[in-house]
């Protein structure tokens, strides 16, 4: 597939995610979820790439969190500037994401302990506030927790099914150019903190 077709691709699957969740949310929330959603697998997988440093032995993702020492944790914080357990890992919580009736919770569990990870270490101000727009309780996603769930998980699902490719090829391009295409079609909106993420992100790799 050419770069253009691939392009092609990324937008008419951003566009359907579009579709499924955008009802009650308009385009300035509905841009900041799709944004946050990818950042959070970017990072995601950002950090899976580093723990398992090419070795095919190595799934981090199916990795127990009981298994994750303190020295590991500091080793990957002082180097990545932030830590995810493998239980927070944007796969892993996507997977889950339709039967689980957590999830606006557990969302915003994982980013603050995302964000608190790097409390005391030089990336604490580059971390700080990183999803900060992402907010799971909003009632523009719904007035109760189950609508509010159901439209966290079409974005989380929408965002999984993005065909992205492997992190160490192409992956950064394509998440560049999803970020500019959300920004692009919603440019009436300010973008700072959807551009001030992409450098972030980008920044910590």
């Amino acid at each position: 597939m050419t770069s253009l077709q691939q392009r092609a691709e990324l937008h008419r699957q951003i566009w359907q995610i579009a579709n499924d969740v955008r009802g009650s949310v308009d385009g300035w929330d509905f841009k900041q979820y799709v944004l946050g959603a990818l950042f959070y697998r970017f990072i995601s997988e950002n950090f899976s790439s580093y723990i398992e440093a090419g070795d095919d032995s190595i799934c981090y993702a199916k990795l127990d969190d009981s298994v994750i020492t303190d020295d590991i944790k500091d080793d990957a914080i002082k180097t990545k500037g932030y830590f995810i357990y493998p239980s927070q890992l944007f796969c892993n919580v996507a997977a889950k994401a339709n039967t689980n009736d957590r999830l606006n919770a557990d969302l915003n569990s994982i980013f603050v302990a995302i964000e608190s990870s790097a409390y005391g270490y030089p990336s604490e101000a580059d971390i700080k506030g990183l999803f900060a727009d992402f907010d799971t309780t909003s009632n523009r996603l719904g007035n109760t927790v189950k609508d509010k769930n159901a439209r966290l998980a079409a974005v989380l699902k929408g965002v999984e099914g993005l065909k992205l490719g492997d992190f160490n090829e192409h992956q950064i391009d394509l998440f560049g150019d999803a970020y500019e295409f959300l920004i692009s079609n919603y440019a009436r909106m300010p973008v700072s903190q959807a551009a001030s993420s992409l450098h972030r992100s980008t920044s910590l790799s």
